[in-house]
C-alpha cells in the first residue's frame, strides 16, 4: 500500500510539471498553491468519544479549467490529537495509554470554485497513508499500533483577501479502521492559504 501512495505522490508532482505555455494562461485561480490548517478533531466510536486539536499541512499544484473553477493535485500531512478514552461512570477523561493517536500522509486531488471574485467553496479527496495507536472496540479492549493506507475527503468555504492570500473554514473525515480499531477522525478546521 505505502507503494501505491508513493505511485500517486510521484504522479501527482509530474501532473505538476505541465507545460509552461498551459501555466502562463491561466488565470489567478491556478498554480501552486501551499495551506494550513488547525481545528478541532473527534472521534466517537468504540471506547473514544471525545475531541482534541490537530493540524495539517498541505501542497499542490491547480489547473485553472475556467476562470473560476480550478481542478488540482495536493499532497500533505497531518496530526490529528490524542483522544482519551471515554469512561462509562462519570464523564471524566479515563487518564491511562489508551488515547487514540492519529497522524499519516494524504495525498490526492483538490477542486476550487470562486463563487465571485471574494468567495469560494473546496473539495478534497484522496487517499490517506496513517499511523494509529489506539483500543480496539471488544469486550475486553487491548491497545494497538497500526498503520494502513485508506482515504479521506473534506469541503469548505472560505474568503480571498487577495490573489495569493484566503482564509477558510472547512470539514475533513480520515478513514483510519483495522483489527477491530475505529480511529477515524472529523477534523473542523480554519485554514491560511498562500499560492505562488
Amino acid at each position: 500500500m505505502k507503494k501505491s501512495l508513493l505511485a500517486l505522490a510521484l504522479a501527482a508532482a509530474g501532473l505538476a510539471v505541465v507545460p509552461a505555455a498551459f501555466a502562463q494562461n491561466a488565470p489567478d485561480n491556478g498554480g501552486w498553491f501551499i495551506n494550513g490548517n488547525v481545528g478541532r478533531t473527534s472521534i466517537d466510536k468504540g471506547p473514544y468519544d471525545d475531541s482534541d486539536t490537530g493540524y495539517a499541512i498541505n501542497g499542490g499544484y491547480r489547473w485553472a479549467i475556467t476562470p473560476r473553477f480550478a481542478l488540482g493535485a495536493e499532497v500533505g500531512y497531518n496530526d490529528l490529537g490524542n483522544i482519551h478514552v471515554k469512561n462509562i461512570f462519570n464523564s471524566n477523561d479515563v487518564v491511562d495509554k489508551g488515547k487514540s493517536q492519529l497522524h499519516g500522509w494524504t495525498a490526492g486531488a483538490n477542486a476550487r470554485f470562486n463563487i465571485d471574485p471574494q468567495w469560494y467553496i473546496s473539495g478534497r479527496a484522496g487517499l490517506y497513508s496513517w499511523k494509529g495507536h489506539g483500543l480496539s472496540n471488544d469486550v475486553n479492549p487491548v491497545r494497538k499500533s497500526l498503520d494502513d493506507t485508506s482515504w479521506y475527503g473534506g469541503v469548505g468555504f472560505g474568503y480571498n483577501f487577495t490573489n495569493n492570500v484566503s482564509v477558510g473554514l472547512n470539514y475533513d473525515y480520515f478513514d483510519a479502521k483495522k483489527n477491530h480499531v475505529d480511529l477515524s477522525t472529523d477534523m473542523v478546521s480554519v485554514s491560511a492559504e498562500y499560492r505562488f
